[in-house]
């Protein structure tokens, strides 16, 4: 073996080992039993564009934050560009949607593979890693975040620099604001 094809050789086996090599993913898209949320990628053509990883999800902890595992045991993940009524802050009240978005997060991905997407930041203040979530079937991708704001569970946020989708973001929340969705529907009455 020539030194060149040694050399080639060890650079293929040295990619092929990287750890922040993007891996395929295994995901089904299925109905959710949650009333009004059926998933279906509601554009083809948007998929992941920054770095990826694949995550088992290991718990949902609200509409915005789970806990995952990419290999390296248990992390807390929050996601980018979006934010979802309090319904487990210690100290704080259950917000008007707080539960109906944790419930629509957790039949997105409980239990779930997710492709994670990072955009620009690592990790937020509190040390919980940032990513856009994505479920993939074939071709088909749906992003978590972009998901849960278009059914009016979340309002965008954004924190920049990790802005990377927020036209699609602010696009999909003036339609659920237009349709009148979730927490830009009618207040529930309170007994």
């Amino acid at each position: 073996m020539t030194i060149a094809a040694a050399v080639a050789l060890a650079l293929v086996m040295a990619a092929c080992s990287t750890p922040s090599a993007p891996r395929a993913p295994s995901v089904t898209l299925v109905p959710s039993t949650a009333a009004g949320s059926s998933i279906s990628p509601v554009d083809t053509a948007l998929r992941p564009v920054g770095a990826t990883e694949v995550a088992r999800v290991v718990r949902v902890v609200d509409g915005d934050t789970l806990i995952i595992d990419r290999g390296f045991g248990n992390e807390r993940l929050r996601y980018i560009g979006m934010d979802t009524p309090e319904s487990v802050k210690p100290g704080s009240p259950v917000e008007f949607m707080g539960k109906e978005a944790s419930a629509a997060n957790a039949a997105l991905v409980e239990g779930r593979e997710i492709v994670l997407e990072r955009d620009v930041s690592e990790t937020d203040q509190y040390d919980r890693l940032l990513r856009y979530a994505w479920l993939r079937e074939g071709d088909a991708w749906l992003m978590v975040n972009l998901e849960l704001v278009r059914r009016g569970y979340a309002q965008v946020v954004t924190y920049p620099p990790d802005v990377r989708w927020i036209d699609e973001l602010r696009d999909a929340e003036r339609a659920a604001r237009d349709a009148g969705q979730g927490l830009w529907g009618p207040a529930t009455p309170r007994p």
